[in-house]
């Protein structure tokens, strides 16, 4: 019987069979940020450890840094000038790279690591945030972990892990005008729930991935989590190694060749057997966003709020507590409603492919009265690429702020935020209750979407400015 390219790279990186269903992986990278980095480091000093392979280990800072021009350690969140000293100086102890504030390479690490080619196709790679299966977009098997995971991942450069059951989601079909990654996986979640995806790993797969850029595939990852997988990953194609080639952590000279024939293998066998699949006709997708307070709580743009008393008796109670958290009823348009903030950035839509898309929307239009709108791009690389092409200045003569690279507002740690009761647009990958803010109000789209919106100064339908129908 055929393998999955899951059960491929799982077998390549097992060092140990543990038994009931546990194996021992070596881990290829480790990826670390100034959250909860210094707890993974200092975890190691307590315990009179060392860091096996620096040279496979890098930090970044993006969690808790100010995105504002001109900044510093210092920091709007209380205690994140300590959260960025402390990692910088535990790193420098343990001979780790840090992608730190200043660095023209530094941003999200999710950006960061595979625009950097540390992430590659086939590796394994660890961080303790739980959007790393980002980086499965590029082919990697990449999982979030927690801080004591790390610090054991760290020392050993393995891990403990329980072998997830597989998952094919295969998204067939051309994608409709106006309709991108955020769209298909917002719509995947909303048809088969927040924990469909529970236990499994995921491959994405179809034609409609297969011409997705790898950019987009990274998207398409990035919210694996929010369907509850433990990663999701696409199967690298020429795409992904003329995508990789060249970046500064990328093989080079005999070793690029040697591993792009490596990679040319790196697929799911034609007779492979998966847990359980999934496919979606793509014609079947519109642009989509969320009107609750979980990506599961989504709808077409056109569409409206739904009714919880449709619902069973677990979901109508908490579709009842997203309505008032959200200021709506069921039967309300999405369409028309006015907002009050409009957001762009985050790992899953801040990487250049996302600015020019939502630039081409902006271009030769003024974001409406009262909306604060804002762009942080996903990394200092990305921002620099942009406004090489001018994307800067169609985003602030639109009206948006322009920032420097970082999470920023994507979530609510005690820093930055919009406001009580203000409804946010958002290209972010959460919209829990308070995750912008403290009673903010948050509802996630593409980032056209969110473009749209800001220029209408309420949530509207990207499609006609796109010259869509």
């Amino acid at each position: 019987m055929g393998r999955s390219l899951v059960e491929k790279l799982w077998e390549r990186h097992r060092v140990a069979d543990l038994g009931d269903g546990t194996d021992l992986l070596y881990i290829d990278r480790v990826l670390l940020h100034e959250r909860t980095g210094s707890m993974a480091l200092k975890g190691l000093q307590e315990q009179g450890r060392s860091v096996r392979h620096p040279d496979r280990a890098f930090v970044c800072m993006d969690h808790i840094v100010d995105t504002l021009p001109g900044r510093s350690d210092a920091t709007v969140m209380p205690g994140g000038t300590a959260f960025i000293q402390e990692t910088r100086a535990a790193a420098a102890e343990a001979g780790i790279r840090v992608f730190d504030i200043g660095d023209n390479r530094q941003g999200i690490v999710h950006v960061v690591s595979p625009e950097q080619g540390i992430a590659l196709p086939g590796a394994t790679l660890v961080c303790p945030d739980s959007h790393t299966c980002t980086q499965g977009g590029l082919g990697a098997l990449a999982w979030g972990i927690g801080s004591t995971e790390a610090a054991h991942a760290l020392a050993t450069q393995t891990l403990v892990v329980k072998r997830p059951r597989t998952m094919r989601v295969r998204f067939e079909g051309a994608l409709p005008p106006g309709v991108g990654a955020k769209d298909m996986i917002l719509h995947l979640i909303a048809a088969h729930g927040a924990g469909g995806g529970a236990g499994y790993a995921i491959e994405f797969a179809g034609s409609a991935v297969t011409a997705l850029s790898v950019e987009a595939r990274m998207t398409l990852c990035n919210m694996a989590v929010e369907f509850a997988a433990w990663t999701g990953l696409v199967a690298p194609d020429t795409k992904t190694i003329d995508w990789v080639k060249g970046r500064p952590f990328a093989p080079k000279g005999g070793l690029w060749d040697a591993a792009v024939t490596d990679w040319q293998g790196l697929a799911s066998d034609a007779d492979a057997q998966f847990d359980k699949e999934i496919l979606v006709d793509c014609a079947d997708i519109a642009p989509t966003i969320t009107w609750g307070t979980s990506p599961q709580h989504a709808v077409p743009l056109t569409g409206t709020v739904p009714d919880p008393e449709m619902a069973d008796a677990n979901a109508a109670q908490a579709q009842r507590r997203a309505l008032d958290y959200m200021g709506l009823k069921a039967g309300d348009a999405l369409i028309g409603l006015p907002i009050d903030g409009a957001f762009i950035g985050s790992c899953t839509n801040s990487r250049l492919s996302d600015l020019r898309a939502a630039a081409a929307v902006l271009k030769g239009r003024k974001v409406a009265a009262g909306v604060r709108a804002i762009c942080v791009p996903g990394s200092m690389q990305v921002k620099a690429a942009a406004e090489a092409e001018g994307l800067h200045l169609v985003f602030r003569e639109a009206g948006f702020e322009w920032r420097e690279s970082g999470c920023s507002m994507c979530f609510f740690a005690g820093g930055e935020h919009f406001g009580k009761g203000e409804r946010v647009v958002t290209s972010t990958n959460r919209n829990f209750e308070n995750r912008q803010g403290p009673g903010t109000r948050s509802h996630l789209a593409s980032p056209v979407t969110v473009a749209a919106s800001a220029i209408a100064g309420h949530i509207a339908d990207p499609r006609p400015l796109l010259g869509g129908n």
